[in-house]
């Protein structure tokens, strides 16, 4: 293991990155929460969502300093927030009382100009603790599950353009999972991770999913890549991207009841998974957002389901 982590920080070192991870210290602190996202937009940070309704909170990287914004239309967690045109879209979250949450129905999308939210288009095949991204003007989400954390796992990947609301239904991932971020990197969608959530069975924590998915845009084929599953199987992951690598960060997991700070990449190009610096703080239910070549995550939990919830921030690449 200390060769494969020298070998990591070494490629880190040479492709211009930071070589570890160091805690964000901030002017004000912002709201503990968890299952939340955040997304970058210039050189801010919006977090948002979580369970409970927690307001909308802006980190400026510059001032160092946290604003509280416009409430939330509803309590919006489990989710992978993205940026389009410089507005914030969330679909693919779930709402509501575990174990039965509920898929939000439709889209909701932020403006920080007017500091004001509204309804976008109905979500087709709802569920949350989904993936999701931007990838050439439109909006993609991936797996994801129907039923809260109890049952309805889902394989499913859909397709948005939000210039004209069309939904276009594409072929299903090879492994149905939720709890879930992704991120892609050289035309490759990277979907590792998560689990199958089963309140059902009494397994909500424990069906992590080993396997490593991608989808090549290019010829619009998935792959479960062989060999080469995600080293430290868990869940509830943020991920961001480094070059041609895509980052998951943190997670939980059945095997300990610490969370997860292990920071695995999967580089598209070796199509191989390589060891990065751990997290300081474990840290499952959060997101991940990139501002230049630095890497930002920040709340979540330090242990094994709900509590507690945490308001540090991190940073990869920061000086």
């Amino acid at each position: 293991m200390k060769k494969i982590l020298l070998i990591s920080f070494l490629l880190a070192s040479l492709n211009g990155f930071s070589q570890s991870w160091s805690m964000v210290e901030t002017k004000n602190e912002s709201t503990h929460r968890s299952e939340n996202s955040m997304v970058a937009i210039g050189d801010k940070i919006y977090l948002l969502g979580g369970r409970g309704m927690k307001p909308l909170e802006v980190y400026d990287t510059q001032s160092k300093t946290w604003e509280k914004r416009g409430q939330l239309p509803l309590e919006i967690h489990h989710f992978q927030a993205v940026n389009y045109k410089d507005e914030i879209y969330v679909l693919g979250a779930l709402s509501g009382p575990f174990p039965h949450e509920t898929p939000i129905p439709n889209i909701y999308i932020y403006n920080p100009e007017k500091d004001e939210w509204r309804v976008g288009d109905e979500i087709p095949r709802k569920r949350g603790a989904a993936g999701c991204f931007v990838y050439k003007g439109k909006i993609y989400l991936v797996n994801g599950i129907q039923d809260g954390h109890y049952d309805g796992h889902v394989t499913w990947f859909d397709e948005y353009d939000p210039k004209t609301g069309k939904w276009t239904v594409l072929p299903d991932s090879p492994n149905a999972r939720d709890h879930i971020n992704v991120a892609v990197a050289n035309d490759k969608l990277v979907v590792a991770a998560g689990r199958r959530s089963s309140h059902k069975t009494n397994e909500v924590f424990t069906l992590t999913v080993p396997y490593t998915d991608v989808y090549d845009f290019k010829s619009n084929t998935w792959t479960t890549v062989k060999g080469q599953n995600i080293p430290t199987m868990r869940a509830g992951i943020g991920s961001e991207v480094l070059g041609s690598k895509v980052l998951f960060i943190g997670g939980e997991a059945g095997d300990q009841e610490a969370a997860h700070d292990e920071v695995e990449a999967f580089n598209v190009k070796t199509m191989k998974w390589e060891v990065l610096p751990s997290l300081n703080q474990g840290r499952h239910g959060m997101s991940a957002v990139k501002i230049g070549k630095s890497i930002y995550v920040s709340s979540g939990v330090a242990k094994r389901g709900g509590q507690p919830e945490q308001n540090s921030m991190e940073c990869f690449g920061c000086k």
